[in-house]
């Protein structure tokens, strides 16, 4: 996929908001194109993550069209958007979304299974650069949110993706992992030139941005 288009989009919680929000999202005409970096900032309840959700189609409650390259998703079935989250889109959620009671190695391979994208020798390498290599058999109920952040990136990256939405991904971590995270991915982007869209609420992943957009 190469193109994510937003047409006036607009959260039905802002509705009596129309015509008054100063965004450079909502309410305007956006496409989001592949290989480029996208930095969303914004304030704390102006709906960063609501965006990341439609873009990744688990909620619906929004005005105006979301299209990727050009279909309207509302076309799309459930088959076609399980095959979309598989293989196009990947999301590293706010909440992270991980399960307490695996293994931060199982949360991990419960994605990588689906496609074989990465193998065993990359995530255990990985963990080991963002200084979480003894925590591969530990549970992740009992790691630290900032430690289970960089479990939930190491899933993000175990798929094939297009478009990579990160919201918060560095909000508990330190500058130091902040930036080693950085390096990993940018070194996925060299790789598979995906999109990468970043939400950030004033602590965001430093990487060179192509564009910066206002929510």
């Amino acid at each position: 996929m190469q193109t994510i288009e937003l047409n006036n989009l607009l959260p039905h919680v802002f509705r009596e908001r129309k015509g008054t929000l100063r965004s450079d999202v909502w309410q305007r005409r956006l496409t989001l194109e592949r290989g480029q970096k996208y930095l969303i900032e914004a304030m704390s309840g102006t709906g960063k993550s609501s965006l990341c959700a439609y873009l990744i189609g688990y909620r619906t409650d929004y005005e105006g069209t979301i299209c990727f390259d050009g279909t309207p998703t509302t076309q799309f079935s459930s088959v076609q958007w399980t095959n979309l989250r598989r293989v196009v889109l990947s999301h590293l959620f706010q909440e992270l979304r991980l399960f307490p009671e695996l293994t931060a190695l199982e949360n991990v391979e419960i994605k990588n299974r689906l496609t074989h994208h990465k193998p065993l020798s990359w995530i255990t390498q990985t963990f080991e650069r963002l200084g979480i290599g003894e925590k591969l058999h530990a549970k992740v109920g009992r790691m630290s949110f900032g430690q289970q952040q960089r479990v939930a990136f190491v899933r993000a990256l175990a798929q094939p993706a297009d478009f990579l939405l990160l919201d918060e991904p560095v909000s508990h971590l330190d500058e130091g992992n902040a930036h080693i995270m950085a390096d990993i991915l940018q070194e996925e982007m060299r790789a598979t030139q995906p999109a990468v869209v970043v939400t950030s609420i004033g602590k965001h992943l430093p990487i060179a941005y192509d564009h910066t957009l206002y929510l």
